[in-house]
């Protein structure tokens, strides 16, 4: 995994990580979300069964939740399912 331009997991807290995930978006284009905009799964095939691109909910695999300076929680996209 490519930690570039993604604040790091913290090692000791385990709070971010990898995930499965359907993320509401009209565009593929972005890097990161405010958790808001996140659901996240248990595997990758619940994920995928939950995803509806047609209504902009699509499948993924996301790291966090961080906290941005913003003070908002997001995930960085790692990749589209």
């Amino acid at each position: 995994m490519s930690l570039r331009g993604i604040v790091p997991p913290d090692p000791e807290t385990g709070v971010s990580q990898e995930r499965f995930a359907v993320i509401f978006t009209p565009r593929q284009s972005r890097k990161r979300f405010p958790a808001g905009c996140v659901e996240v799964f248990a595997s990758r095939e619940e994920a995928l069964a939950a995803a509806d691109p047609g209504n902009k909910r699509h499948a993924t695999r996301v790291v966090g939740p961080s906290k941005s300076s913003e003070g908002q929680y997001i995930y960085y996209l790692l990749d589209w399912l």
